[in-house]
Parts: structure tokens; sequence; C-alpha cells
């Protein structure tokens, strides 16, 4: 980094990516701040500049003290042990040390023994219970859709969605496979000893189930392209298994969307000026790989310029827009995404190859569509342009 482009850094401001310190006289604190971007996405502690932005500098001792301080805070006050880097910038008289936190691999991290930080804008907090839970998810310690629901057994899934699933799967009647069917969901690891997992519920669970009503979609048509309007053409609450969220879902957008004749005859029914193909893509991926410790539904908004697919959660661990357009993909909830494609009804292939079709048949059809991933709202959208 050079001084112009740490006077560019010190000129903007703090915010959840950038930190100032004038200095660290506590390793807890350092400890604390390194913790909370590292569990965060990582950002930048700038040392030797004041809250209000004002370049103060360290003293040639003091640097040396710093830099001793997190060698010593980064591989005994931390857990587990984390690697940063540190730069010296010279600007005149006055040294400024900018430590670059990266964003960590093997959350929840640890200060002191007993804190768990995370970034909220240019400030820090402790992580909640579920926080904590959505940060071992990120290293892959554990997934949201294997783990057991109390309360739950074989009963509270539907019997001839069960059957038609294994059907397809194993290509054996239910009754003429040698284990029993609770043996055989527990392999699947839809039931875990006696409970259901949340990805049996999601595949298979009975519509009633309060489960799976707090993993609805929300679907608004608005009139105009306010998200903030208060008038709307259409509503709707999508409530069910993943199969009743993903055929409720795509009938409510076909519902929205004009249909245009393109070299078609007269009399027939057009095709949607969205391609279908890439509204399946997009509302599956939002059902397979949405972060199901955030407590939020998936969004389908349809404005007059525009069609938004909001699933919760942003995107993890080193993926970026740019990686997925070109088919990798990490597994958030491998059991659901194991299964789902042996479900009738969902065109799901499960190869990361989704997000290229949906470029594709988009560009075909000459429809703009845009993927953003909102890491400050903790969530990923799909949007496509209307005409």
């Amino acid at each position: 980094m050079d001084v112009i482009e740490l006077l560019e850094i010190i000129g903007a401001g703090e915010d959840s990516k950038t930190q100032f310190k004038e200095f660290f006289s506590s390793p807890d604190a350092l400890a604390a701040e390194i913790t909370a971007f590292a569990n965060t996405n990582g950002g930048r502690i700038v040392v030797g500049v004041s809250d209000d932005g004002e370049l103060i500098g360290l003293t040639l001792d003091k640097v040396a003290h710093l830099n001793q301080m997190i060698s010593n805070v980064c591989s005994q006050k931390i857990d587990p042990p984390l690697s940063v880097e540190t730069e010296n910038v010279k600007y005149e008289d006055r040294i400024v040390v900018v430590i670059n936190v990266p964003r960590g691999i093997n959350k929840f991290y640890v200060a002191n023994g007993r804190d768990v930080w995370v970034k909220v804008g240019a400030d820090k907090r402790r992580a909640s219970r579920e926080e904590m839970r959505r940060l071992l998810q990120e290293s892959s310690n554990i997934f949201a859709d294997e783990q057991p629901i109390p309360g739950t057994d074989i009963s509270s899934l539907d019997r001839s969605l069960l059957e038609g699933f294994i059907e397809n799967k194993t290509g054996e009647k239910i009754e003429n496979i040698s284990v029993s069917l609770k043996r055989l969901l527990n392999n699947m690891k839809l039931m875990r000893d006696d409970n259901c997992t949340l990805a049996g519920l999601l595949l298979f669970g009975k519509r009633d189930n309060q489960i799976l009503s707090q993993h609805i979609i929300s679907a608004v048509s608005w009139y105009g392209n306010d998200p903030a309007g208060t008038e709307y053409r259409d509503s709707e609450d999508i409530k069910g298994h993943v199969l009743d969220l993903f055929q409720n879902g795509m009938a409510f957008l076909k519902r929205q969307l004009r249909k245009k004749q393109k070299g078609q005859d007269f009399n027939s029914l057009g095709i949607l000026e969205i391609p279908e193909v890439a509204l399946e893509e997009a509302l599956v991926n939002a059902i397979v790989h949405r972060n199901y410790y955030v407590e939020s539904n998936i969004r389908l908004f349809v404005f007059d310029n525009r069609v938004e697919i909001i699933s919760p959660g942003c995107l993890p661990n080193t993926l970026s827009v740019e990686t997925i357009k070109n088919g990798v993909h990490i597994a958030r909830n491998p059991i659901l995404l194991s299964h789902i494609k042996d479900i009738k009804g969902i065109p799901y292939r499960g190869i990361g190859t989704g997000i290229t079709r949906i470029i594709k048949s988009c560009k075909e059809e000459g429809v703009s569509v845009d993927f953003i991933d909102e890491v400050e709202k903790n969530q990923f959208k799909v949007v496509f342009w209307r005409e």
C-alpha cells in the first residue's frame, strides 16, 4: 500500500471493511477486532489513525511493540490461530500500521477464550447463537439441513411423496426394499434416529408442519418499480415442502409476466417474456442453496421493470458472482442437494450449471440478468430486467 492509497482509505472513513485505531494498549482489544473481521468478511485495521480520521502516526518503538503484540495475539489469544499480514506505511514523519485480516476459513474464531465477535457496519458485536451456527456452517463444520428436528418422527412425512421418491431413486417399490423404511431414511440422512432432519421435512414434510411454515416464499407483484410502495397487484405466502414451493412459486411468476409471440402462430399461447428455464433455475437455486440458519423467507418480487428472486444468505465461503458464473458451487445444504434431483416435478440437475443456463437462455432471448451478492443484507439476488 502506498501513501496515496492510504490517504484515500482514511478519507473514505470507517466501514464494515475498515477500522481506525490510534493504538492498542490491550492484547484483548486487538484480539476482539481481528476476530470480528475474520468471522465476517475480512478487512483491515489501520493503526495510527483516530476514529475521526486524523492521521496521528506511531513511533518506531510503538510499531515494534504493536507487531510483537499482533504475533502473540494471533497465536495465543485467538482460537483457532489466525494469520494476518501487516504493512508499515510512512507519511512524512509518521508511520501507520495496516493489519490485513483475511476472511476466516475455520470459523468461528474465539477471542480471549470466551467471545465470538462479528462486524456490523463499522462496529462489532458479540455473535448470537444462531450467528455462531451460521459461522460453523460457512466452514463446513455443520449443515442446517442435517440437523434433527425435535418433536418429529416418520409420521411427520408425506407417505405418498416418499413412495414416489424412493421408487424413482432406487427403481424398487417401497414394499420390495429389504430394509425398514425408517432405516432407509436414516441411511439417506432424511432422519436421524427417531427424528426427521430438516432436509427430510423440507423434501417430504406434511403441508401443515410448523417447521415448513418457517421457510415460506413471500411473493408480491407491485405496481411501479419501488419496493417501498404500498400498492400491489397480487401477493401470496407460498407454503409447503419444496415441490409445493417450486410449483406454486413458478405459477405465481407466470401469472404476473406477459407472453409474447415470437415467430409463432397467432392462436398460440406465446412464450414468457423471461425464459421459463431461467426462472426455474433461479427459483430452484433459491430453495436449494438458501441459508436455512437465516430467519428470513425467499422473496419473489415482480415490478414493472424487473423480477427479483431473493434468497436468504449471501454466497458462502470463497464464492463470488464471477466464480458461480463459471460453474463453481459449494453445497450449503448437501442432503437437500443430493436428493432434490430425484423429486419428480423439480427440474434440478445438481451439477453446477444452473447459472450458466440462466445466462445462456437470457442472452438468447435478449433479457438482461444480474446476480447480486448483498453481503451487508446477507442475501443473494437474481434480477431479470423486463422491457
